[in-house]
């Protein structure tokens, strides 16, 4: 019986108060995939047992101290132990009525020594296939769950997103209505406000939508790209220009260190975007701390690092945040969907560059998106 990639190891208790009945039962029921343990008395097996999860235990009836069957009912008595298959071995004759007693107390098989290695072989391999399938419907049912969670938090998310742009333009749309009924039409300059605010709100919503599409192309293979001649340095200044607006209402500054000229063959539109994602995480997180654009040279490589100098993100949260709908923990309500790392590195990784991260709590956050000057095919 061979041992499926991917497949747990199995945990298997073998219990005799004689050592040489343990090695020879273990050599039995050795196999790729199965983790043996050995236990000489009933205490010793219930303190592996509390310890480990097992797909069966081998018990030897005729033990001193406490033999199988008092094993058996103690198992039975407690919640962690009592869902373990047990079969009894036993040297006692069959007209002893020991199977009997045996199932009487929980067994679910029986075994008459001397041992068969074939039968013995058999009937564990069906309990730990047992064990498997059963671990393999928890799984599934808790990433059925998981998906379901995942699906309820994301509606959440999304209808929160698109009802704050919403809400703004309803407001918007009442106040002109209110207006219009008094007979106050707006000056020149009061339209073009109303004009500038609705355009932003609907920009805002365009961008959610974008995001979830790009999350739905990036998934299928179906992210596109063109990538051109382009300036990576006369991009960076035009999008932390466009940005200086939105960072000082976040009480913050926005700094770029760039070089005059940074030529590379890129997808301009996606660069943009990936820069617009970090700036924005950055100005989210960045508790009001500047925030600084840095675009380096290095031998056919173009580098562009946004940091930030808020609380940083934790060891074990430096991957997570890459994934959908994922977002570093603050202990407040930050806005956004999680999905804007994600796509950026995807973005990047169809320019055969990579996004990767640096950080330490306490310290802020640097993302540091690497690119070949020479982008691969669309």
């Amino acid at each position: 019986m061979s041992l499926t990639a991917g497949e747990p190891v199995v945990n298997v208790l073998l219990v005799d108060d004689l050592q040489e009945n343990l090695v020879a039962l273990e050599a039995l029921v050795r196999q790729p995939g199965r983790r043996i343990f050995m236990a000489r008395s009933g205490n010793e097996a219930l303190s592996l047992m509390l310890e480990h999860a097992f797909a069966l235990a081998i018990v030897d009836v005729q033990m001193p101290h406490m033999n199988g069957f008092e094993l058996a009912e103690l198992m039975r008595g407690t919640e962690r132990t009592r869902g373990i298959p047990i079969v009894f071995v036993s040297a006692a004759g069959r007209e002893q009525g020991y199977a009997f007693r045996g199932y009487e107390s929980g067994a679910v098989d029986f075994l008459h020594k001397p041992l068969e290695p074939m039968a013995v072989r058999s009937k564990v391999d069906v309990f730990v296939d047992l064990f498997r399938q059963r671990e393999h419907l928890v799984r599934m049912r808790q990433d059925l769950e998981r998906a379901v969670r995942v699906r309820d938090d994301f509606m959440s998310m999304v209808s929160h997103e698109l009802r704050n742009p919403l809400n703004t333009l309803f407001l918007q749309a009442q106040l002109r209505k209110r207006m219009a009924a008094a007979g106050k039409v707006p000056d020149v300059q009061a339209f073009a406000d109303f004009a500038s605010r609705d355009e932003q709100q609907i920009r805002s919503m365009i961008r959610l939508l974008d995001d979830l599409l790009d999350v739905s192309r990036a998934r299928t293979g179906r992210l596109t790209m063109t990538p051109r001649l382009m300036d990576l340095a006369a991009l960076a200044r035009r999008t932390v220009e466009s940005m200086a607006e939105q960072a000082r209402a976040a009480g913050t500054s926005l700094s770029l260190e760039a070089p005059a000229i940074m030529e590379l063959v890129a997808d301009e539109q996606r660069l943009e975007q990936v820069l617009v994602n970090l700036l924005t995480n950055a100005l989210r997180y960045g508790q009001g701390q500047p925030v600084a654009v840095r675009l380096e040279a290095p031998p056919g490589e173009a580098v562009m690092a946004v940091r930030d100098s808020g609380p940083g993100i934790a060891p074990e949260d430096q991957e997570r945040i890459f994934e959908q709908f994922e977002r570093a923990d603050t202990g407040r309500d930050t806005p956004g969907l999680g999905l804007g790392l994600f796509i950026s590195r995807q973005i990047v990784g169809a320019h055969g560059g990579w996004l990767d991260l640096r950080s330490r709590p306490g310290e802020g956050a640097e993302f540091i998106v690497r690119l070949p000057r020479i982008a691969p095919p669309a």
